[in-house]
C-alpha cells in the first residue's frame, strides 16, 4: 500500500473542531503507518493497512465516534493527485483563487453538464472524472457556490483544496 492523501471535508470550521493531534492518533489506532497533518484543515497523510475505500469509511466512523459529527473522507493516491492538478482546465492567475474539488465519486454525465452550465458569478467550473475543477472569480469566501450547492446539483459531495495546498500535499507525498 502507498501513500495516500486522506481530505476530511469541513473541519475546523462551523463548530467541527478536530484537532490534527487527534486526526494523527485516530489514523494510528486504525492501523495506518506514515501519518501525518498539514495544516488544520483536515489534511491527512497516511499508508493505510487496508484498501483506500475501507480505510476512508472507518476514519470516518472514529471521527463520528469520538467527536459527535460526520463528515466525508476522501483520498487519492499521489498520483491521482497529482493527475487531477495537471488537469485543471483554468488560467491560474492566482492559485488561491483555483481549486480542486475531490469528490465522494464521479457524478452523472448529464447532471455534471448542467452543474457546468449554471451561473455562479464570476466562477469557473469543470468536471473532470471525480473532481471539480473551480476557479473562482473572487475567492471562495465570496462566492455563492457552498459545499450544498455542489453536493446537490452535481448528486455527490466533495471537500476543496486550493492549488497552494494541492501542490503542497504532492509535495508531502513524495517525501514518504
Amino acid at each position: 500500500m502507498s501513500t495516500r492523501i486522506v481530505l476530511i471535508r469541513a473541519v475546523n470550521v462551523g463548530g467541527a473542531k478536530l484537532p490534527m493531534a487527534d486526526l494523527r492518533s485516530i489514523a494510528t489506532e486504525l492501523g495506518a503507518t506514515d501519518v501525518s497533518t498539514y495544516i488544520a484543515s483536515g489534511n491527512l497523510l497516511c499508508t493505510p493497512p487496508e484498501a483506500p475505500d475501507v480505510f476512508d469509511r472507518e476514519l470516518e466512523k472514529a471521527i463520528e465516534s469520538r467527536f459527535g459529527y460526520f463528515r466525508e473522507v476522501i483520498s487519492r493516491s499521489r498520483d491521482e493527485y497529482a493527475d487531477a492538478l495537471d488537469a485543471h482546465p483554468f488560467e491560474v492567475t492566482e492559485p488561491k483563487f483555483s481549486y480542486v474539488y475531490a469528490l465522494t465519486g464521479a457524478p452523472d454525465e448529464t447532471k455534471a453538464a448542467e452543474f457546468e452550465a449554471r451561473s455562479f458569478g464570476g466562477e469557473q467550473l469543470k468536471v473532470i472524472g471525480r473532481d471539480l475543477h473551480i476557479r473562482y472569480d473572487r475567492g471562495v469566501g465570496e462566492s455563492k457556490l457552498s459545499a450544498p450547492i455542489i453536493a446537490k446539483g452535481l448528486g455527490v459531495t466533495g471537500t476543496g483544496r486550493n492549488l497552494l495546498t494541492v501542490r503542497k500535499l504532492i509535495d508531502l507525498a513524495d517525501q514518504t
